[in-house]
């Protein structure tokens, strides 16, 4: 049973100005007990600059998520994440993630759609997408940034608009919207690490909460007494990959693979067991792409973590 007054009071406020999202640097997990649990369930807010003058309406779906052009000057990066509802109980696939930024020389494209699209969250609701570092431009006499505008609906929901910057960008201290720590235009929990991926990209890793209702799964930290997925190696992978988790409590656990569509790739795991550390080698079939997959554990049918592969 939901805690509905709780949730409605999250609505109330996001209609009231205060919008919801969350950045994350690693996967969160769904809650069982809402009003214990979703403390944990990070908030986000609009950005202080908004949508800024640069968005062009109508931007294309991109169904493959690459965002820049196979030559697009810069450093590629590759961020992936969730999509949950306002307490963190339930997925929000179909949410469209609308796109814009900047090109590596700080300039928007406001003719066409270069480094503008949508991508959609898919029926596990991860999404992703692949594009450049954003550079930086003056904003009066400093400069703002590098940073990616954000317009986030989940279906039939409001829209929630924001910007998402990178850690060790020098010039967030002094931006007037990314260095807001505190308010409705926190910006803390919207700047995340780029780590090393493969082929040079940098991978980030960005989960959102926006208001909407969808499945009951989703991110929140229930994994510190139910069961995490500890690590996959290698990742990237090519022929097989090992993942070792844990389980807290005597329980029946599934491990499932997916892809970025959100379809089944693999069952790794399916049984009782006990409280006890685990591991699971998935062996691809030689014909399955190369790309990115999603391995999630689900305890006593309740999924509570996840983590990115990649395939080579």
């Amino acid at each position: 049973m939901k805690n509905n007054s709780r949730r409605q009071f999250l609505k109330n406020t996001t209609l009231a100005g205060i919008a919801i999202g969350t950045l994350s640097n690693s996967s969160r997990l769904i809650a069982e007990e809402p009003e214990k649990q979703n403390a944990e369930c990070e908030i986000t807010t609009l950005d202080y600059y908004g949508e800024g003058p640069f968005y062009t309406d109508n931007p294309p779906i991109k169904e493959d998520g690459q965002i820049a052009k196979e030559n697009e000057v810069g450093q590629k990066i590759r961020i992936s994440g969730r999509v949950t509802n306002l307490d963190c109980t339930e997925i929000l696939s179909g949410t469209i993630v609308d796109i814009w930024h900047a090109n590596n020389a700080g300039q928007y494209d406001n003719i066409g759609y270069n480094l503008r699209g949508k991508v959609i969250a898919n029926e596990q609701g991860f999404y992703m997408f692949e594009t450049i570092l954003p550079g930086k431009y003056l904003n009066g006499n400093k400069y703002r940034p590098s940073h990616i505008h954000f317009k986030i609906t989940p279906p039939g929901f409001p829209t929630l608009t924001t910007q998402l910057y990178f850690e060790g960008d020098t010039s967030i201290a002094e931006d007037a919207a990314a260095s807001l720590n505190s308010g409705q235009y926190d910006a803390s929990r919207r700047i995340i690490p780029l780590n090393d991926g493969i082929d040079g990209v940098k991978e980030g890793t960005w989960d959102i909460v926006v208001d909407g209702d969808g499945a009951t799964t989703g991110i929140n930290d229930l994994h510190i007494n139910k069961g995490i997925i500890y690590s996959a190696s290698p990742n990237p992978f090519t022929d097989s990959v090992t993942i070792k988790y844990g389980v807290f409590s005597n329980s029946n656990v599934s491990l499932f693979v997916y892809d970025i569509e959100g379809r089944q790739v693999a069952k790794l795991e399916e049984r009782y067991l006990t409280s006890e550390k685990y591991e699971a080698t998935w062996l691809p079939e030689a014909t399955l792409p190369s790309g990115h997959y999603f391995v999630a554990i689900k305890i006593n049918d309740l999924q509570v973590h996840y983590l990115k592969l990649v395939k080579g």
